[in-house]
């Protein structure tokens, strides 16, 4: 498989940002019980001001449980990332392409993985998400959980049109009917689906290669056809 550079490292930067702010948070949260337990072990006695004290902590403390959540979203959805490049490089020929993280113009999205196929465009929406995970239609949840995550069927549609969109925008490239197509990809290992119509393929990534290599158009894009795809795709990077 050849990659074509169109990183925008979003989720490392989003992954680092996240963590320096629960350091952050955390830091003050530190230095804030030192200076209260040691005032309380050099009075002896637990005053107004050291009550204040640990109340103003509360506000660093829900930075810091805010910012490191996104922190383990972030860095997981790196390390699903990371697999899926890990194993379409080792399992697929020099006849893909693969575009990763491309973060469009005006921000329109970040898009995890584009694979240019001899059969068409794959726009991949991946997911490193764990235990049982229930998909109806359009409509997500990972048991235990309330509420519905954001689904990421339509969010893979909304950046499957954009791809067409930069396609058919394309004088060269607008008559030729490129096929593009959006997949779900569950990358944890401990995940199990439970899907029920769902209106995009949604597959564990072991089933990946095998569905590219298998799917998209009658029509066969060559190498030459493939590149100038990518070059349009990765010209739409901001």
């Amino acid at each position: 498989m050849r990659k074509i550079k169109a990183s925008s490292s979003y989720l490392k930067n989003q992954t680092r940002k996240n963590l320096a702010k629960a350091s952050f948070c955390f830091l003050i949260i530190f230095a804030g019980l030192t200076a209260v337990a040691f005032r309380v072990l050099s009075t002896l006695q637990v005053g107004l001001l050291e009550q204040a004290g640990l109340i103003l902590l509360v506000v660093p403390l829900i930075g810091f449980y805010f910012y490191l959540r996104k922190y383990r979203i972030y860095s997981g959805g790196l390390q699903g990332e990371k697999q899926v490049v890990k194993l379409l490089g080792s399992t697929l020929s020099d006849d893909y392409y693969l575009i990763n993280d491309l973060y469009l113009k005006d921000g329109a999205g970040d898009i995890d993985h584009v694979v240019l196929a001899p059969s068409g465009v794959f726009v991949l929406e991946t997911k490193n998400w764990n235990g049982i995970i229930n998909c109806v239609g359009d409509q997500w949840q990972r048991e235990g959980k309330r509420n519905f995550n954001a689904s990421p069927s339509r969010q893979v549609k909304r950046n499957v049109a954009k791809i067409k969109q930069i396609l058919d925008n394309a004088p060269h490239l607008s008559s030729s009917g490129v096929w593009v197509e959006g997949i779900v990809v569950i990358t944890n290992k401990h995940a199990t689906l439970q899907l029920n119509n769902p209106t995009v393929p949604v597959l564990k990534l072991p089933q990946l290669p095998n569905y590219l290599t298998n799917h998209g158009s009658q029509r066969r894009f060559s190498r030459e056809q493939l590149e100038a795809i990518g070059r349009e795709i990765a010209k739409q990077k901001a």
